[in-house]
């Protein structure tokens, strides 16, 4: 097992390990000695897998439990469900000694994990994420958030967890679309900080090599949000880095309903636009800026380098939807947007600018100038 000691404002740990989902129990009580109830929230797609196996765990590591299991899929993270989870903990008798455990993908945990934050005015939850892009990021950096109809994760609280349990066994059942899906924010962690990691990932460009090295995979990214995390908890500075891809791609999620693509899939989308915005911008070093080996690496797990290999390009409604959705990205002010471009691969740098030079060149991408 792998140990990652998070220290912030709320510090915490990250436990990786084979076996884990059936320490649940124990790991939950010993990081909180103090509770006596656990809410544990989940979707109907986990819960058929994994609910039964934690809450047998939890009862008997002492806790009273409560499932609270919502419609699996990105639909479900918006202010309804959040209601919902506030009367169901407070019919429950939860008190602000007991906790809540997140037990799915990151909709759950963003979901979850606001639940957490607000009720109360605040009690601790425990993530315990069955996805791959969940374990390497969602989880862990204490964002949590719900949507809204002018986007995504628009409504939300920094909150951190008490503790995090992956264990890398549950990718097992994952579908190979949701695995690669994961692996774009593993490749993200290559892009914006660690060459030598990208590098492996392109000497390890499959779903069976990934896993056969899994436990040093998770960590990897995990310890990499981790510094980034602790020198910038609140995402005012450094911490936007982890954001490469994500302007443009949660602007195709919204273009797709958050059903079209998979979060990974407009993040790959995403980052492979953000790569040539910042080449041609002047931002990224080399020939090509190394849009070639991400493209490349994007690839090799089935990843998109343009929507339009998803949806058949962008007609004027789309165009129009991306325009606004990029507008209302969480990093901009006024007229200005803060967008993440590489340096070169390994190495990613913040910058602010005009929101219309960015528009400018996206509008190239996609042959809309």
């Amino acid at each position: 097992m792998k140990t990652i000691h998070v220290n912030t404002g709320r510090p915490y740990d990250i436990l990786i390990g084979g076996g884990l989902l059936e320490q649940a129990g124990t790991r939950c009580r010993a990081a909180l000695p103090k509770a006596k109830k656990m809410a544990v929230v989940t979707d109907s797609a986990v819960s058929p897998l994994y609910l039964e196996r934690v809450e047998a765990g939890l009862k008997q590591a002492g806790f009273q439990t409560l499932a609270c299991v919502v419609p699996a899929g990105e639909a479900s993270k918006n202010p309804k469900s959040l209601s919902d989870l506030w009367e169901a903990f407070m019919a429950f008798g939860l008190t602000r000694t007991d906790a809540v455990a997140a037990l799915g993908g990151g909709m759950v945990g963003d979901l979850a994990g606001f639940a957490a934050a607000t009720i109360l005015r605040g009690v601790n939850y425990v993530q315990i994420p069955t996805t791959l892009l969940a374990q390497v990021d969602s989880s862990v950096g204490g964002k949590t958030a719900i949507d809204l109809k002018a986007g995504k994760n628009l409504a939300g609280v920094f909150w951190q967890p008490s503790l995090v349990l992956m264990d890398p066994e549950v990718l097992n059942t994952l579908s190979d679309r949701d695995f690669s899906s994961g692996m774009a924010e593993v490749i993200k962690y290559g892009c914006i900080a660690d060459r030598a990691f990208f590098d492996f990932l392109t000497a390890h460009a499959s779903r069976v090599a990934i896993m056969e090295t899994v436990e040093s995979v998770l960590y990897t990214c995990c310890n990499i949000k981790r510094n980034v995390v602790e020198e910038d908890e609140r995402d005012t500075g450094r911490r936007m880095i982890l954001n490469f891809g994500h302007t443009i791609g949660h602007a195709f999620e919204r273009l797709g309903n958050y059903e079209t693509w998979t979060h990974g899939e407009a993040v790959a989308a995403g980052m492979w636009d953000a790569a040539q915005i910042g080449f041609g911008l002047g931002v990224s070093g080399g020939d090509d800026g190394g849009m070639q080996e991400l493209k490349e690496l994007l690839e090799a797990f089935h990843l998109p380098t343009h929507i339009a290999r998803l949806g058949g390009g962008l007609d004027s409604r789309a165009w129009n939807a991306v325009v606004e959705a990029v507008g209302l990205d969480k990093k901009s002010a006024g007229d200005e947007l803060t967008m993440i471009f590489l340096k070169r691969i390994g190495e990613a740098v913040a910058v602010t600018g005009k929101k219309d030079a960015v528009l400018e060149n996206l509008a190239a991408i996609y042959g809309r100038s």
